[in-house]
């Protein structure tokens, strides 16, 4: 017979030498003894399932698996490491989760084999040390929002107090605090408060005082919430009165935080031009600070717009001199864009559209039609195309009719209409724009215009009447009319 190895000859649970010896015993007693014809059952042992002669009574098979990991340690070397890692488990889980409450110099064991796997400790020690930051910043706002919450009666009295000094240093400890939310929410949910801190800014000649209490506003002004305390306390008064301050942080202060109130609390703009803030703004545009000129620039637009009655005092404040010198002379893109706008909403009002032509500006708006910026491209288009027929006698144009003609090239059918409209204006009864536009190419690129725009008529009308202009009354009029 043939011996068939059985699973109880090599058992895969390791239950002993014991075992072992039974069913060695049981192997040679039994009926196994019988020849197989090969070879001897009694002279020969069970083959190994590796194919070595492997001695069954031997311990070495059953623990193969562990080879692999002792590494060449004695059993007692492994259970003493095994015992030591069991006694720094806490330990090393406290090292990954708590490290700040470690003593310092203690040495925790490593267990960590492969450099590129971490454990399964290491793994969990990131999204416990969220949590715990979590736990703790909740506690730190709450805190916040306590201190702040009791502080603000005696901080209100502080800042009401007729000791200047006094006034001062609690105005300093207002800002502090409201430059953490916490404590910034419980300041604009006190109407006392910021009633006291507008008081401040306005009965208060000490630079400091004022620096706390606007800087206060500026960062409640982030909020909805702080805008309606402002706006309700009055402070937009008190705010432009400070646009006269000659010191640079306190206007910057003062200008965004009425910047957040025009653009985000109803009733913002009537309390702006009430206070004089239009032509406190216009004054300031003889700064040139770029970034502080851009808020100022986007305030006015926001005054402006749709009032006729602004755009008059932007005008008598000798508003339209002041933008096209910042035209000409930054290259701030913002800048650029906002001062764009304002004089957009200015060159649709019959007063302001002289001042700006004869104050230069459409030669200011010509030198950014090359811009990589769209948005101001399309800006200085539409204003141009405002000021157009009130530009009509204005010399100095070629470089202007020059871009126009190159835009009419444009994809932009926005682009394509401006240009064309510009275009008519500036021809119509002015000989010098009509013989440039003949040389430059023009009579070709309004020909090609018109046979690209189809029944698009708010390019076709002004192109063709372009063309109508180019073609009479004046010296190049033959040729032009040779070419169409």
């Amino acid at each position: 017979m043939s011996y068939q190895m059985q699973p109880q000859g090599r058992n895969m649970n390791y239950q002993g030498n014991d075992m072992n010896k039974e069913q060695t015993l049981m192997w040679q007693q039994n009926s196994y003894m019988g020849d197989s014809g090969i070879h001897s059952g009694a002279t020969t042992q069970a083959p190994s399932l590796t194919g070595k002669e492997d001695d069954l009574e031997s311990d070495q098979l059953m623990f193969d698996l562990d080879q692999g990991f002792t590494q060449g340690f004695t059993q007692e070397q492994v259970d003493e490491m095994n015992q030591q890692l069991s006694q720094t488990r806490s330990q090393r889980v406290r090292a990954a989760m708590f490290p700040e409450t470690l003593e310092e110099g203690m040495e925790i064991p490593a267990t960590q084999l492969d450099q590129a796997q971490p454990t399964a400790v290491q793994r969990l020690s990131e999204p416990s040390q969220m949590l715990k930051h979590a736990v703790v910043n909740l506690i730190n706002y709450q805190d916040d929002a306590d201190l702040a919450t009791r502080a603000i009666p005696e901080l209100i009295k502080l800042l009401n107090d007729e000791d200047q000094v006094v006034v001062s240093q609690a105005a300093m400890m207002v800002h502090q605090l409201s430059k953490k939310e916490a404590s910034r929410h419980a300041i604009m949910n006190s109407p006392q408060m910021v009633a006291a801190l507008v008081r401040a800014i306005s009965n208060s000649n000490d630079l400091e005082t004022t620096k706390g209490a606007v800087g206060t506003l500026h960062n409640l002004s982030h909020h909805r919430q702080g805008l309606l305390a402002i706006f309700k306390s009055g402070g937009i008064p008190a705010l432009v009165k400070l646009l006269s301050s000659p010191v640079e942080s306190v206007l910057f202060y003062a200008i965004t935080t009425l910047h957040n109130l025009l653009l985000h609390q109803e009733g913002s703009k009537m309390a702006v031009r009430l206070a004089g803030g239009l032509q406190k703004m216009v004054a300031l545009l003889q700064r040139n600070n770029v970034k502080f000129l851009a808020i100022v620039t986007d305030c006015l637009q926001i005054l402006a717009y749709g009032n006729q009655e602004s755009k008059l005092i932007i005008l008598a404040s000798q508003g339209p001199v002041e933008l096209v010198r910042i035209m000409r002379s930054y290259d701030y893109e913002k800048l650029l864009w906002t001062t764009s706008r304002v004089l957009k909403v200015l060159s649709v009002c019959s007063s302001n559209k002289p001042a700006i032509v004869e104050a230069g500006g459409m030669q200011a708006l010509a030198m950014h039609l090359g811009h990589p910026s769209q948005r101001l491209v399309q800006n200085c288009l539409w204003t141009l195309r405002n000021l157009s027929d009130a530009g009509t006698k204005v010399d100095g144009l070629e470089g202007l009719l020059q871009s126009l003609v190159q835009l009419l090239a444009s994809t932009d059918l926005n682009v394509v209409t401006c240009a064309a409209g510009i275009l008519s204006n500036l021809t119509c009864n002015n000989q010098r724009n009509k013989v440039t536009v003949c040389q430059v190419g023009g009579v070709d690129a309004l020909v090609r215009t018109i046979v690209t725009a189809g029944d698009r008529e708010e390019i076709t009308e002004p192109a063709v009447c372009a063309l109508r202009h180019l073609t009479s009354r004046h010296v190049e009029s033959e040729m032009a009319q040779n070419a169409v």
